[in-house]
């Protein structure tokens, strides 16, 4: 009999929850590839654009409830503060922005085996999981159906048991910090990029 998704997922966070406690620890890094952008670096339009902010986190593109009330304070007050947007206070005729982040899966990547060979090995063999995450930001005028939209890659790496750092990665206190620093990362270099799309300005 096939598993459920439900079930796979729960299988996974359970073999590596067990070699974390087998091997004592597991270290999150935020990958160095994608980097904050300053709000200096967008190119500002003639007018702040108000909006009606929504933001989103997906699982491999499905909608998790968690993970969105969990950031999105933080993605709005980046938004508003990127000096391209202001909050519309709901008015019918203003913009709408869309932030979606999606935890995409990796490919080649098996984190179930991985944390399977790591929990078998007591730590000896350590193991390295990538988590992806893909910000697409779109940006509906007033008055228009066709919306600007752009996409930015990030992602997070976790290591478990006699695993080296990977390369071009930053090493996090707690997957707290990782996931907030990469949302920044992320959603930074998306605003950077629609700032600069010829449809917007």
């Amino acid at each position: 009999m096939t598993s459920s998704p439900l079930f796979r997922r729960f299988s996974v966070v359970a073999m590596l929850a067990a070699a974390t406690m087998l091997t004592g620890c597991a270290t999150a890094y935020v990958d160095t590839m994608t980097k904050e952008v300053a709000v200096a670096d967008y190119k500002k339009p003639a007018q702040i654009k108000p909006v009606t902010v929504s933001f989103e986190f997906q699982t491999k593109g499905a909608p998790n409830s968690r993970a969105t009330e969990f950031l999105k304070t933080q993605v709005v007050e980046q938004v508003v503060g990127s000096g391209l947007f202001k909050d519309a206070g709901g008015a019918a005729d203003a913009g709408k922005l869309q932030v979606v982040l999606n935890n995409v899966a990796v490919d080649g990547q098996n984190p179930a085996a991985a944390g399977f060979v790591t929990g078998l090995t007591f730590g000896a063999v350590g193991s390295t999981v990538t988590d992806g995450y893909v910000c697409t930001i779109s940006y509906l005028p007033p008055g228009q159906s066709q919306p600007v939209q752009v996409a930015a890659r990030h992602a997070i790496h976790t290591t478990v048991g006699a695993s080296g750092a990977p390369a071009n990665a930053e090493k996090s206190p707690n997957m707290e910090t990782a996931v907030r620093k990469m949302t920044r990362d992320v959603v930074s270099t998306a605003l950077r990029d629609l700032s600069n799309a010829p449809a917007f300005n």
